[in-house]
């Protein structure tokens, strides 16, 4: 049997930056175990499966694998699925330079992102989250969290919206995140996952991946560097993760505590592993609490081919 497949670089504007995606259209009829042996050998931090809608609403079906699990939503995957589809790279007619609205049917439910186009083609695409932000404490003590990045008790913490000081907390937009706030971007640097205590710590945790913020960035364009580790999903470390800054936006507008407020920070991530990527965040807060959390970027086509898979897989 034969696969065809694109790859695009998502959370950037230019090609070998960004986080890679692996596309197979028309794939959602595989079973989930090839599609999962299909992710693995893809090797990608996330690898989707697209297919026709199942509810008159939908655009198209999406399936999101990491090398290790299935999982309900990703952030990267949603924006560059998105982008593929709205190319046309599914039988889509591209339109002309206006924005146009898709609705990808993830197992989260129907996620809606909005693709604005320029000079014909797709050059970033928007999120609606389908969960709004679920929040939970930490269960660690600040020696165990910084044990577990590497770092010392007096690298924790800093100051985030409305002069408030941030802790350590698990937040999910539908995929569960530990959020470790860090107060200078050396620390960002210098975080490395401990995995024996990840192994005792967050292994089985409702929240098992890690990430590590700073309310500071480098580059002139953004305002937050963060860091993603996820060897629970087979990505020992993400360049670009969008759920991750989805829990962020929740994470942040909880820290903001203002009863009407909307909000926006540009993430800056994949420094260190030498695939720079922007990701673009807004939260609404309304009566009190979250009411919102979008997650934009951009994404390039970088490849396309055919994985032959062998009659028995």
């Amino acid at each position: 049997m034969d696969l065809p497949f694109h790859t695009l670089d998502v959370f950037t504007d230019h090609a070998f930056g960004g986080n890679p995606l692996g596309v197979f259209p028309n794939a959602t009829h595989l079973s989930a175990e090839l599609m999962q042996r299909v992710a693995r050998e893809m090797n990608l931090s996330e690898t989707v499966f697209l297919g026709p809608a199942e509810t008159g609403r939908g655009t198209a079906r999406v399936r999101i694998f990491t090398p290790a699990r299935e999982v309900p939503f990703a952030g990267h995957p949603t924006v560059g699925s998105a982008i593929f589809l709205a190319s046309g790279g599914a039988g889509a007619d591209a339109p002309a330079d206006r924005e146009v609205t898709v609705i990808l049917e993830e197992n989260i439910g129907p996620v809606s992102v909005v693709v604005r186009f320029a000079d014909g083609r797709p050059v970033f695409a928007k999120f609606t989250t389908a969960m709004l932000p679920e929040h939970r404490p930490s269960p660690h003590s600040s020696s165990e969290v910084a044990a577990l990045v590497g770092l010392d008790i007096e690298d924790l913490g800093g100051t985030g919206p409305q002069g408030s000081e941030l802790e350590t907390e698990m937040v999910s937009c539908g995929l569960e995140y530990f959020i470790i706030p860090v107060r200078s971007i050396d620390a960002v640097r210098r975080s490395t996952l401990d995995m024996a205590l990840w192994k005792r710590m967050l292994e089985n945790a409702w929240a098992h991946h890690v990430y590590v913020v700073c309310m500071d960035a480098e580059g002139a364009d953004a305002d937050v560097r963060v860091r993603m580790f996820a060897p629970g999903s087979g990505v020992p470390e993400d360049p670009a993760t969008g759920s991750a800054a989805a829990a962020l936006g929740g994470y942040l507008s909880k820290a903001d505590g203002r009863r009407e407020a909307s909000m926006a920070w540009t993430l800056e991530q994949g420094i260190e592993m030498g695939r720079p990527s922007l990701l673009y965040v807004e939260a609404d807060r309304s009566a009190g609490a979250t009411s919102a959390v979008r997650v934009g970027g951009s994404a390039v086509a970088v490849s396309r081919g055919t994985m032959t898979v062998p009659d028995e897989a």
